[in-house]
């Protein structure tokens, strides 16, 4: 039987964890699936991550409406990836913020995104019908901006390429505790597809140098301590390097992308093949990992028709 792609077999419903890692913060968490995370300020709350439709989105705020009952002011979109934004319109937010980075590629690359991951992962889009379209954001920034919750500080940052070109992350000082969107994973294949393998682990070190007490990861289980967060980075580091560097050999003289494919396998599954989204995530990983050895400095865009092609050419 032919193996399905990507995560079109995936129709298992997960498990909801809503964990508090840090005074009025916590983090909505499910099995692997996309996280959402959760800083309630004075007056409102700020909800990282929309999750991929409004129906999802919903089950993010049925968590929050158990904590609080403060109104929902501020959407923070680490990336511009479907699967992180097309559920923002349920929050009816004032303001959604994504990096000027971000918005960029929502306009370059938002619509083949979307049909992409539509056709990967149908489970993640079921209610799909109530999305109003690609999400926007009303607010944007570069490099940094601050948001008071009262007088509560919410710092929004880009800190280095990683997941994507536009990445943030969300750092509350009050409690040392930091929302990382998939810069950092948590027993989680990493997503590279549209990533940046040479920048990551600087990336990677700039998180660490925050000193975060806790993480709440873009995927897997919320990081409460210190040792789970470094931990989860020292994971996330070898995930990517053991990605990039037996594909970059292939590359390097001259293999396929099939022999790169084989090359990365065989050093990836002994460590990494009981992650969450591991086979997901590994044709477009090996592709992204193979055309960055090659000097193609920036992912390109990917379109429901390459995502089959690709595949296709993987499995020979």
């Amino acid at each position: 039987m032919a193996k399905a792609f990507a995560s079109q077999g995936d129709t298992a419903e997960k498990k909801i964890s809503f964990t508090e890692v840090g005074k009025d913060l916590w983090a909505f968490t499910a099995e692997g699936d996309p996280n959402s995370g959760v800083i309630i300020g004075d007056d409102s709350v700020m909800i990282v991550e929309a999750q991929a439709t409004p129906r999802l989105a919903n089950m993010v705020i049925d968590k929050v409406r158990e904590i609080t009952d403060k109104p929902i002011s501020h959407v923070v979109l680490t990336h511009y990836h479907a699967v992180r934004v097309l559920g923002a319109s349920a929050f009816n937010a004032d303001q959604i913020i994504m990096s000027d980075v971000a918005r960029g590629m929502v306009m370059e690359r938002g619509q083949e995104d979307w049909d992409s991951e539509f056709q990967r992962f149908p489970r993640l889009f079921e209610g799909h019908e109530s999305i109003p379209g690609l999400t926007y954001p009303t607010t944007t920034f570069s490099d940094s901006m601050t948001v008071y919750l009262g007088n509560r500080k919410v710092e929004i940052k880009q800190i280095g390429r990683a997941h994507t070109a536009g990445d943030s992350v969300i750092w509350v000082p009050d409690e040392q505790v930091m929302f990382t969107g998939d810069i950092v994973e948590k027993h989680s294949a990493c997503y590279c597809g549209d990533g940046y393998f040479g920048d990551w682990g600087n990336t990677l070190d700039n998180v660490k140098a925050y000193d975060p007490q806790s993480i709440a990861p873009g995927r897997g289980d919320a990081l409460v301590g210190r040792e789970a967060v470094d931990e989860a980075i020292e994971l996330t580091r070898d995930f990517v390097n053991s990605t990039y560097k037996p594909v970059a050999q292939v590359a390097a003289r001259n293999g396929t992308l099939k022999d790169a494919w084989d090359a990365c396998r065989e050093v990836c599954d002994p460590k990494f093949k009981d992650y969450a989204i591991y086979e997901h995530c590994l044709p477009f990983n090996v592709a992204r990992a193979y055309d960055e050895a090659r000097g193609i400095a920036h992912p390109r865009i990917w379109t429901a028709q390459r995502d089959l092609e690709m595949w296709e050419a993987l499995q020979g």
